[in-house]
């Protein structure tokens, strides 16, 4: 099977960016299984240019065509809907160039879906279309999307994608049951949440060693760590609060925040402002996956958190995941499915999202509760292997791209609107 694999924001464990891998791993599985990975993507190196137009790279037999265009997580949002637009254009004849049984979108952003649905339309061949985010639920939630105007065009743009689409991967069932009820079929939506790499994260006492004795700050104090995107969804600003906190409470707790994204100096003022910066707040840039697997090892708590709105809730953050692989007890600031699992495993702790205090005290009874930081961290990594591991999920991603390509060999399964 020749798979043509849209996804604007493509990374590799290797990069020094934030951002998850995702395509990359279920890529490079389906070569390994005998098919054949066109993945399209954008180069938003600083040297990239139209001029020098696409580029070609190897990623372990995944063919990857990178179209250059400019983005970074400072952009404003009209910026940003241009630079969506600028690769829709430009990665809709490639894919229809290229061919394929079966053409594969993940969003976001969700304009994704309209080279996929050129190329599906153009080659004759399903698209499957794989949902990241509940757009545009989650920018109407937050106040983002305000206008009438844009708020219907993306509406429509949804109903576009999900119409269009053969089948619709969900990253949580949260999503799944979003997309069920803006109209698709229950049986044409699959639920496959991120996933865990059980063998880049694992307890690594060496490695946890060793990054503690570089930081000369953090010996053997207990840690607290962040690891990601610094955006306007995550509300990072809310770890420096609660570790303001934290240090009333338990001087020697450390927190690790590391990443990029709009809100990075912000919080870094913030961190200064309270006076806890490079005391018991430290904040550095993103780093490899290879890396972030030593830090985890390290740590003796990993957090994902977000602005307290319910819309996003249902986020499958590869944050989450990375943690549950490395061992470490996990704490989320919100409720959902990752607080119900975290809780069930005994895995970590849900810390509430608008009591800074109260999420300070939970955070400095549990680890300073004999025990509970390996005991929650053995649950985390259970949780991992039992429910998220890579190899598994891909199966299932391979099997609903299979189907699809068998169902439709031969036809246009794209409606006429």
């Amino acid at each position: 099977m020749h798979v043509v694999y849209l996804h604007q924001y493509y990374r590799t464990p290797s990069d020094n960016t934030v951002g998850g891998t995702r395509s990359y791993e279920f890529a490079r599985r389906l070569v390994a299984n005998g098919h054949t990975v066109d993945l399209i993507t954008s180069d938003n190196r600083p040297e990239a240019s139209w001029r020098r137009g696409w580029r070609v790279t190897d990623d372990d037999g995944v063919r990857v065509h990178w179209l250059p265009v400019p983005y970074d997580n400072d952009m404003s949002y009209a910026r940003r809907l241009r630079s969506f637009a600028a690769f829709a254009l430009g990665s809709a004849r490639k894919a229809a160039e290229l061919g394929g049984d079966v053409v594969f979108a993940t969003s976001t952003p969700l304009t994704i879906c309209l080279p996929a649905v050129y190329a599906a339309w153009r080659t004759r061949a399903p698209m499957v279309f794989e949902v990241r985010d509940l757009w545009p639920d989650a920018p109407i939630a937050m106040g983002v999307l305000r206008h009438p105007l844009a708020i219907g065009a993306a509406r429509w743009l949804e109903r576009f994608a999900y119409r269009n689409a053969a089948q619709v991967i969900a990253l949580s069932r949260g999503m799944a049951d979003g997309v069920v009820r803006a109209g698709v079929p229950a049986e044409h939506v699959h639920v496959i949440p991120n996933g865990c790499d059980l063998d880049l994260f694992g307890p690594d006492p060496a490695a946890a060693a060793a990054v503690r004795s570089e930081l000369a700050w953090l010996g053997d104090r207990p840690l607290v760590v962040y690891v990601g995107t610094f955006g306007a969804v995550n509300g990072v600003g809310y770890l420096v609060e609660v570790a303001a906190r934290v240090a009333e409470l338990d001087p020697e707790v450390r927190f690790l925040l590391m990443g990029e994204g709009r809100e990075f100096e912000a919080v870094r003022s913030r961190a200064a402002q309270l006076g806890l910066l490079d005391r018991s707040v430290f904040v550095m840039g993103p780093k490899p996956k290879t890396e972030v697997a030593k830090v985890l090892a390290a740590a003796d708590l990993a957090t994902s958190v977000v602005v307290d709105v319910p819309a996003l809730w249902n986020n499958s953050a590869n944050k989450f995941f990375d943690g549950l692989a490395s061992g470490t007890a996990f704490a989320v600031n919100h409720e959902g499915w990752q607080a119900d699992l975290l809780r069930e495993w005994q895995a970590g702790l849900v810390l509430d999202a608008r009591d800074t205090a109260a999420a300070a005290a939970d955070i400095v009874t549990a680890l300073r509760t004999p025990g509970w930081a390996e005991t929650a961290g053995s649950n985390a990594r259970r949780l991992a292997e039992a429910e998220f591991a890579r190899d598994a999920l891909a199966a299932r991603f391979e099997e609903v791209l299979v189907q699809s390509g068998a169902r439709y060999a031969g036809k246009n399964p794209l409606p006429s609107s």
